[in-house]
């Protein structure tokens, strides 16, 4: 399975009871296919994945397949503790998910041999294509990552933790060990912050919470990177990038809390964040208006 451009990390709406609002989700998600998303990440990190029992997942991942409609891939978050993640991963399979992110197991810290072995476990119980998320917990060393490389529907990796060093290292034992394809995609949070960087390894594709809440500054920034407009991708990242990260790391779980703020200052009623996570202050809300207006601003939307 191949991801190309833009990927879509929808968030996962509640109602004014707390509830799942599936109808909701499913705009959002459709709305989101119809701006340019390459790929759809339902339920995993900014779709509160550690928020949502088994019920709401299954209806999660459920609506966002139905709302896609077969348009690009979709993919559902798993991981947790493995009895947990193996029931999640069977789950996805059974909703028609076209792939798992496999976050980390819960608080535990594995040794590589251990990691190889949760990712194989549940990998094996869901039967679909698997991108590995190393971040947390889910530390990987090269020689575990061209191990799992070997396994058919273990399909990618996902960067999470900004160690340039490592990540190249990485790279390199897995192209060495296989020819077969195998992704490598920026998974930081705010991930165009670092996407140049990123590049400079050949790592071009990346997940853009951004897409969630404002497309149209996602999908110019991508089409100004890709397309080598280096004058527009300084700009955003000035601009508009730089002043949402320092905004987001004001307050721990605002990578998640200021994106469905984001979705409700764009329109879409999608309800406020689960705990432990919570949402923005007054303050910070009109922070987030103001730099998204200058996003719109810069790219003319």
């Amino acid at each position: 399975m191949r991801l190309d451009g833009v990927l879509f990390f929808p968030v996962t709406p509640f109602g004014a009871d707390g509830a799942l609002a599936e109808p909701v989700l499913a705009r959002h998600v459709a709305q989101g296919v119809a701006a340019g998303a390459g790929g759809v990440f339902t339920a995993c990190g900014t779709g509160e994945f550690s928020a949502l029992d088994l019920e709401d997942y299954t209806k999660v991942v459920a609506t966002s397949v139905a709302a896609t409609a077969g348009r690009v891939p979709v993919f559902g978050g798993a991981g947790g503790p493995l009895p947990t993640a193996r029931t999640i991963a069977r789950a996805a399979a059974e909703q028609g998910a076209d792939g798992l992110l496999l976050m980390p197991p819960y608080l535990v810290s594995g040794p590589p041999t251990g990691l190889v072995r949760y990712v194989r476990e549940v990998a094996e119980a869901a039967g679909l294509p698997v991108v590995i998320y190393q971040r947390g917990t889910a530390r990987f060393t090269p020689a575990a990552v061209a191990e799992l490389a070997q396994v058919p529907n273990v399909i990618g990796f996902k960067d999470g933790l900004g160690d340039f060093d490592l990540l190249q290292r990485i790279i390199l034992a897995v192209r060495r060990s296989t020819d077969r394809e195998f992704t490598f995609f920026n998974g930081l949070p705010t991930a165009e912050l670092t996407v140049p960087a990123y590049r400079g390894l050949g790592v071009n594709l990346y997940s853009s919470a951004v897409f969630a809440f404002a497309p149209e500054i996602a999908l110019a920034f991508y089409k100004a990177v890709t397309g080598g407009d280096e004058v527009l991708v300084r700009r955003l990242l000035t601009d508009f990038y730089v002043p949402l990260v320092e905004l987001r790391d004001l307050v721990p779980g605002y990578a998640v809390s200021l994106v469905k703020a984001g979705v409700r200052l764009r329109g879409l009623d999608v309800g406020g964040v689960r705990a432990p996570l919570v949402d923005p202050t007054p303050e910070h809300e009109a922070a987030l208006k103001q730099i998204i207006a200058t996003g719109l601003e810069i790219t003319g939307s």
